[in-house]
């Protein structure tokens, strides 16, 4: 008997094990996610094998909305790739022609995965592919209209934790959420194994000015992941 869907924000709803966005380009897939009809609402398959933010939103211990931006929302994704996940985030946040009047800054390094960002963004108003370093905030920070709801991090580089830390400091506003997805195989200038990258990484974050919510182990659909949830307290200093 299939199992009723649950709404995780306006957009995105689970059933069982499965994840579904509100697609905003009706008729149209990002890959080869399956598409199934509801009347007239079309849904795209989210796959948590090949997003860190799905995975995490199957595997979280709280609120699996609490991760998540809203619609109309300013968000900032560094990593883009070629926009699997972005365009997720899009269905919800910008929704067809951007109804919803949100914003996406979508940093990649990669000149071939910005071909196919670009591309994706060309039937995705609100949606603004950005080919920097993600290190680099002056090169992407004036264009936000206001400090970020919502970020995620998704970058192969070492000192992931320290980087994000700096980032969302200057970037998220108070009350926002931050999502670090960390891969431990580009810590390995850091002594120890997997788990001691990830504990150190932790403790950056305990000890910097953003909250650390949550510690999701993701390796069941992820190999070498954790995504860690934090949040900029409201009164703390960005500046």
């Amino acid at each position: 008997m299939p199992r009723k869907p649950v709404s995780l924000g306006w957009g995105i709803r689970r059933e069982g094990r499965t994840l579904w966005s509100r697609n905003s380009t009706r008729g149209k897939s990002v890959g080869n996610e399956r598409r199934k009809r509801d009347g007239r609402i079309e849904w795209r398959q989210w796959d948590p094998s090949r997003s860190k933010v799905a995975a995490a939103l199957l595997i979280t211990s709280q609120k699996a909305s609490e991760l998540l931006p809203g619609p109309g929302d300013t968000c900032l994704y560094l990593g883009a790739s070629s926009g699997t996940t972005v365009s997720h985030i899009h269905d919800m946040v910008c929704g067809s022609n951007n109804h919803h009047n949100g914003q996406i800054i979508a940093v990649e390094i990669s000149p071939r995965m910005m071909r196919d960002l670009s591309s994706l963004a060309e039937d995705r108003p609100g949606l603004i592919p950005i080919l920097t370093d993600a290190r680099e905030t002056p090169s992407y920070a004036p264009l936000m209209r206001e400090k970020a709801h919502w970020i995620h991090q998704d970058l192969s580089i070492a000192d992931q934790a320290e980087n994000f830390i700096t980032i969302a400091k200057s970037t998220l506003q108070a009350g926002g959420i931050g999502l670090l997805s960390l891969k431990a195989a580009s810590e390995r200038h850091s002594e120890g194994d997997d788990f001691s990258r990830f504990s150190s990484a932790e403790k950056l974050l305990k000890e910097s000015e953003l909250e650390l919510v949550e510690r999701i182990d993701i390796s069941k659909f992820q190999d070498q992941h954790v995504v860690f949830v934090v949040k900029l307290l409201k009164g703390e200093r960005t500046d």
